[in-house]
């Protein structure tokens, strides 16, 4: 398919010609006597590029090139004219201009500034296409809070960030974990390297050490060929290891090595290699109570955790639920009058979220998918959605009101002093891991 042009001069017998030398090259040109009638094709045509003279009759060409470029900020346009001066040709280029040519021009020059301006056009749209695509796979804007304790988290990650500290980051599932990872590594200065992540509970028990490390030709059957691994493919930018609870100990053991040494050994190898890279770990187990049960090393723990971070669940923020609620439904590119009313956001904010962030991003996505109006409602939210159960528990509510934080905190005294002041006992007891119990006892100073 051909490329637009929209040609616009007052000289017919010029225009004719420029309109000739332009569709010889293979574009499709459209052609305006006049600056309104440029205007109108601009409106209707939608060129590529435009072509237009200074000095029109009706209205000066560098108006028009300013009209142009408030309409479509990346639309290139070239100004010709006869009466060139170096005073003309910048403020068309302050104005906008891709080029400015000066009558009269040969065919040439004029066709390859064609090609140039649609090349550079074409490049542009391929450059945010690929920044769209970078920040949907990677997520580094789909943190949203509202909540203090998510600001709080954000402003240590990013300050973090700046180091070459190891990261890590614990949470339940769905609660953005990875997201928060590259957030880490975009505001670092490996952001210019790779960032690869590594889900090691989804890699075989067999094949870790050479997922991770690399393997030399003939190291096993199988194995045609030498493997990198991934910390050598990360050299460079940072690596991140999710689920890095579910590793064997034996794996640990090599793991920490590596991290300690900066350097790995591929498999069926004797020969080391050094590796440039920042580690950042992810868990939604309490590794705490793994050391103690035997299935994690206390001292790879330490090194890993640096700065550890916690992620907590959404139920434990629904401020952030509108926030949310707005952030997906921008992400889905749904019309702009697609809203959940008050009474909606109400019910998604009675609702435990037992799959935390995406949880809540499925739930927008059905409701936006098989709504009926664009006001989704809290009856339409109960058909769509399925009802929210609040949950088992339903105490009664004063007329007073009551704190929720109180009510928090007498429950986990509770649980202490049931359990002998044993923090894990306690954690079971309220059906919460380990790590949340240990973050509300810091919260509410306990």
């Amino acid at each position: 398919m051909s490329d637009t042009v929209l040609l616009i001069d007052d000289d017919q017998s010029l225009r004719r010609v420029t309109e000739y030398n332009l569709s010889e090259k293979g574009f499709d040109v459209v052609t305006a006597a006049s600056g309104k009638q440029g205007l109108e094709l601009f409106a209707t045509v939608c060129p590529d590029l435009v072509v237009t003279d200074v000095k029109l009759g009706d209205m000066n060409g560098l108006d028009l090139l300013e009209t142009f470029k408030k309409q479509i900020p990346d639309i290139p346009v070239i100004v010709m004219t006869a009466f060139g001066s170096i005073e003309m040709a910048v403020q068309a280029m302050h104005k906008g201009a891709f080029n400015f040519i000066t009558k009269p021009f040969d065919r040439d020059t004029l066709i390859l500034t064609c090609k140039k301006a649609l090349e550079l056009r074409g490049l542009r749209s391929k450059t945010k296409l690929l920044s769209k695509e970078i920040n949907r796979l990677t997520g580094t804007k789909g943190i949203v809070s509202a909540s203090s304790v998510m600001k709080e988290l954000l402003d240590t990650a990013t300050r973090a960030a700046n180091s070459e500290a190891t990261v890590l980051i614990s949470g339940e599932s769905g609660t953005g974990k990875e997201v928060l990872a590259r957030l880490i590594h975009q505001s670092s200065p490996r952001n210019n390297g790779p960032m690869v992540a590594v889900n090691c509970a989804a890699i075989p028990a067999g094949l870790v050490e050479s997922e991770l490390f690399g393997h030399v030709k003939g190291a096993f059957t199988g194995a045609v060929k030498d493997r990198k691994g991934h910390f050598v493919t990360a050299s460079g930018g940072t690596l991140f290891l999710d689920e890095i609870g579910e590793l064997s100990t034996d794996v640990q053991v090599k793991l920490l090595r590596a991290i300690q040494e900066k350097e790995v050994m591929p498999v069926g190898s004797e020969k080391t290699r050094k590796v440039d890279i920042r580690i950042v770990a992810a868990t939604n187990l309490d590794l705490k109570e793994q050391i103690a049960a035997g299935r994690f090393r206390e001292d790879l723990y330490y090194r890993l955790s640096v700065i550890p971070l916690f992620i907590p669940p959404l139920r434990e923020r629904m401020k952030d639920i509108p926030a949310l609620v707005k952030h997906f439904l921008k992400k889905m590119d749904a019309p702009s009058d697609v809203n959940f009313t008050d009474d909606a956001l109400n019910i998604l904010k009675t609702y435990h979220w037992p799959g935390n962030i995406r949880e809540i991003q499925n739930i927008v996505e059905r409701c936006v998918i098989l709504r009926k109006q664009n006001q989704i409602t809290a009856q339409d939210l109960a058909l769509l959605a399925q009802p929210l159960p609040v949950g088992k528990f339903d105490p009664a509510i004063p007329d007073e009101g009551i704190s929720l934080e109180e009510i928090e905190k007498a429950y986990v005294l509770k649980a202490l002093e049931k359990a002998g002041g044993n923090r894990s006992k306690a954690a079971r007891l309220l059906k919460i891991p380990r790590h949340v119990l240990l973050y509300r006892l810091d919260k509410y100073n306990l």
